[in-house]
C-alpha cells in the first residue's frame, strides 16, 4: 500500500530543525513539512488543512471529548517550566500566591490554556491557589482577540466567573494599567520585557522555585503533542511509528549538537556561560532532558490529565495509554 503524500505543520524548533533542513526524514514517507504559526497550526490541522500536526495538550483532551477521530503519538515538541510565567501588576500589593484570592486575572485566549492549566495546578498543589476565588479575563496578549479559537471548545466550571477583555484591548496592556491585576501567560508580556516598571513575575526566584518542583516531581511541563487522524492510521499500518522515529531522531540529533559542543563551550550560541547552563542542567535532567515515549513522560501526562480534570475542563481523567495510537503504546 503507498502512503499519501503528507503535509505535516509543527513549529521550528532545536527538535524539529532536522526534519525541515533534511538531516533527518521519515523514514519510507514522502512528506512536506509546514511552519505557520502556532494558532495557524492547530486550527489547520481541525479544519484538515494538514494531516500531522502539533496540538495543544488541553486542545487535544477538549477534542477527543468532543468526539473527534484525532489520536496523538508520543512525541512533545513543547516544553515549559509555569512557574515563570505568571505575572502580577506592581501597584497591586500582590508579593505571594496567597495574595492572588479576590483578584481579577487575565489568561490568554481561553480560560484553561496549556500553561495556564499547569500553573493553576502548581499553584494549588503547592500554595492552596483557587481559581475559582477569582474573576477571569481571557483575551489576546499583544493584540486584540477578535474571534478566538473556533477550532476548540470552550468548557469552564460554573463556579469559576470567566469573562472578555474589552474589545480592541489587550491583556499586556491592561496588566501595565492595572486593570487586571494578574495575568497567566504563555509568554512573556512586551510591555514586561520593555522594563515597565507596572509588571512583575509572580515569584522573582521562579528559577530556584521551577528546579526544586523538578527535583521533587521529576516533571519537566510539556505543552504540545502530535496528532492525525485515527483513519490514516488504520489505512496506513506502520504510518505511525515512522513519524515517531523520524520526529525522535530529529529531537536526537538537536541534542547530540548540544553535547558536542560542550568542547566548543557553546561557542554557536550567542549566550554567555551557555556551557555552564547546559552542565548544571545535564546534572539535574540526565543525557535525555527532553525524552518522547509514554513511559518517560507518564507522571508529567497524569498530572497534566489530573489537573484539567480538578480544573473542571474535563468531565473524568484519561487514562494516559488511551490517548496515543495503539501502535505506539509500548514506548
Amino acid at each position: 500500500m503507498t502512503t499519501p503524500h503528507l503535509h505535516i505543520a509543527i513549529t521550528r524548533y532545536d527538535n524539529t530543525r532536522a526534519l525541515f533542513d533534511g538531516s533527518v526524514a521519515f523514514d519510507g514517507l514522502d512528506a512536506t513539512m509546514h511552519s505557520p504559526s502556532i494558532p495557524e497550526i492547530f486550527a489547520g490541522m481541525a479544519s484538515g488543512r494538514f494531516d500531522v500536526a502539533e496540538l495543544g495538550l488541553t486542545h487535544y483532551l477538549r477534542a477527543l471529548d468532543a468526539g473527534t477521530d484525532l489520536v496523538a503519538i508520543p512525541v512533545f515538541p513543547a516544553r515549559v517550566f509555569r512557574h515563570s510565567s505568571v505575572f502580577v501588576n506592581t501597584s497591586k500589593g500582590i508579593k505571594s500566591p496567597a495574595d492572588l484570592v479576590g483578584r481579577t486575572i487575565g489568561e490568554f485566549g481561553m480560560y484553561g490554556q496549556d500553561s495556564g492549566i499547569w500553573a493553576k495546578g502548581i499553584l494549588s498543589e503547592d500554595y492552596g491557589f483557587a481559581p475559582e476565588k477569582n474573576r477571569w479575563v481571557v483575551g489576546g496578549l499583544e493584540t486584540p482577540l477578535s474571534a478566538g479559537f473556533e477550532f476548540t471548545t470552550h468548557p469552564h466550571p460554573d463556579n469559576v466567573e470567566v469573562g472578555f477583555a474589552p474589545e480592541g484591548r489587550t491583556l499586556a496592556d491592561m496588566l501595565d494599567r492595572g486593570e487586571i491585576d494578574a495575568l497567566f501567560a504563555s509568554n512573556a508580556p512586551t510591555t514586561y520585557l520593555a522594563g515597565s516598571p507596572n509588571i512583575a513575575p509572580l515569584f522573582g526566584d521562579h528559577k530556584a522555585r521551577e528546579r526544586d518542583w523538578y527535583r521533587r516531581t521529576g516533571i519537566f511541563p510539556m505543552m504540545h503533542t502530535v496528532v492525525a487522524r485515527r483513519e490514516l492510521f488504520e489505512a496506513n499500518p506502520g504510518l505511525a511509528r515512522r513519524l515517531y522515529h523520524g520526529f525522535r531522531s530529529a529531537k536526537n540529533t538537536a541534542a547530540e549538537w548540544y553535547r558536542d559542543m560542550r568542547r566548543l563551550f557553546q561557542v554557536t550560541t550567542m549566550v554567555p556561560w551557555m556551557y555552564s547552563l547546559f552542565e548544571e542542567n545535564r546534572t539535574l535532567f540526565g543525557e535525555d532532558w527532553f525524552p518522547y515515549g509514554i513511559d518517560a513522560n507518564r507522571k508529567a501526562l497524569e498530572t497534566f490529565v489530573r489537573y484539567s480534570h480538578e480544573q473542571g475542563l474535563s468531565p473524568a481523567p484519561r487514562a494516559v495509554d488511551e490517548l496515543f495510537v495503539e501502535e505506539l503504546r509500548n514506548t
